[in-house]
């Protein structure tokens, strides 16, 4: 848009690092519903917090009611509510905080648009993986079977696909690892 200004900040990325004692960056965690994004999204927040990070969690449901309540789940609406989480993750992430998005975002290409416009290093991509077997075993809402009737078109690993990661930094197979193991597993990574 020509009629728009780009205006800097007279506060550097660098001495937010510094103020803060760790850098901005997102940690994204994608994987089925019901896999336990969220969960283990809760509890490493817990633990950098506890650490002494500026950390916060933006989750898919919670961000689905507000900013992007105006979405269905078509395949537009699907990469638009990537796109807005992506820019308002990338935002918060540039503002020095270590942001934990938990969100199914089923699209390599959406994902990896994120990745594109974050600095090297500073997006960290976790597969929460969980067969569908164990997903639909865990899903205390229903949604997985109201799927499977047809009462809800374009669920993800149903009736809509899933990209699985290629080579995301961290895997975790939520049908082995406790959530414990899953956030120790995700420390150890941050911690190299």
């Amino acid at each position: 848009v020509s009629n728009l200004t780009q205006v800097s900040s007279k506060v550097s990325l660098a001495e937010r690092n510094k103020r803060n004692g760790h850098h901005g960056q997102i940690i994204w965690l994608t994987g089925l519903s019901g896999a336990g994004k969220s969960t283990i999204a809760m509890a490493l927040e817990r633990r950098l917090f506890d650490d002494g990070r500026q950390v916060y969690v933006l989750d898919g449901d919670i961000v689905r009611t507000g900013l992007c309540q105006d979405l269905g789940f078509s395949l537009e609406d699907r990469t638009e509510n990537i796109r807005r989480i992506g820019e308002v993750a990338r935002i918060m992430a540039n503002s020095g905080l270590c942001v934990i998005v938990a969100f199914i975002s089923p699209f390599r290409v959406d994902r990896d648009k994120v990745r594109d416009a974050m600095p090297d290093g500073c997006f960290i991509e976790v597969y929460v993986n969980a067969s569908l077997e164990v997903c639909q075993e865990r899903d205390t809402k229903g949604l997985y079977a109201r799927a499977i009737r047809g009462e809800i078109a374009d669920f993800t690993g149903i009736s809509s696909p899933y990209e699985p990661p290629v080579s995301p930094e961290v895997e975790l197979n939520t049908d082995r690892l406790s959530e414990t193991e899953a956030v120790d597993l995700i420390l150890s990574f941050l911690s190299q």
